[in-house]
């Protein structure tokens, strides 16, 4: 049985998300709060298996709550449900420790799936969560690359050889292969199969 806290400070949601996930035969809401302060306290009194909790709340918000859960090193999973789905919040969440992080508009079938991955040890994001993300790897992977380097693979992902990338750079072959080997070893790519999968994968294709 997985030992849920649901943290949120609007009862009517609390109401119905308890009846919901209490459907389930494999999860109990134990108890409830509607504040940081309050989820804090009962943290400290009770044990739980995870946190379903909100962002945006009074007294203490969901991302401080969430902050001093992991320096106390306290044993629960803590999954963020929340309507935000703005970067910031997510990758604050992120960066804080959340196991997971699922938007309030996803199916009481997808929730449910997401507290047992997280309960089990696993992480989870909704889709659009997963979709951030997955950009802002992407800007930071990116980033790693010099210019000159994403111009290089773009022109591998085009199909150009070693000589051919030369002469559209004008530069010597071996200089088109010390990038691209600076290229291989930065993103931990060993063949130009997987320089170009990169390429096209982060959008340097283009």
């Amino acid at each position: 049985m997985i030992r849920v806290l649901l943290v949120d400070d609007h009862p009517l949601f609390r109401e119905g998300l308890k009846y919901r996930l209490n459907l389930d035969a494999d999860i109990e809401v134990v108890n409830e709060a509607e504040n940081g302060k309050q989820a804090l306290e009962l943290l400290q009194n009770t044990e739980f298996d995870l946190v379903l909790m909100d962002i945006n709340m009074p007294e203490m918000d969901g991302m401080y709550v969430l902050e001093l859960i992991k320096e106390q090193e306290l044993s629960c999973k803590v999954l963020m449900l929340s309507m935000h789905d703005n970067k910031e919040y997510i990758l604050t969440a992120m960066r804080h420790g959340a196991n997971g992080y699922v938007l309030k508009d996803v199916p009481g079938n997808e929730l449910i799936a997401a507290i047992k991955k997280v309960a089990s040890g696993k992480s989870y994001f909704s889709a659009e969560v997963t979709e951030i993300l997955s950009q802002e790897l992407a800007g930071e992977q990116r980033g790693i690359v010099t210019r000159r380097e994403q111009l290089v693979l773009r022109l591998v992902s085009h199909g150009m050889n070693n000589k051919r990338i030369a002469q559209e750079l004008n530069v010597s072959v071996r200089t088109v292969e010390t990038h691209k080997r600076n290229i291989k070893q930065k993103l931990n790519i060993e063949s130009t199969a997987g320089l170009i999968r990169y390429a096209i994968d982060y959008g340097l294709d283009r």
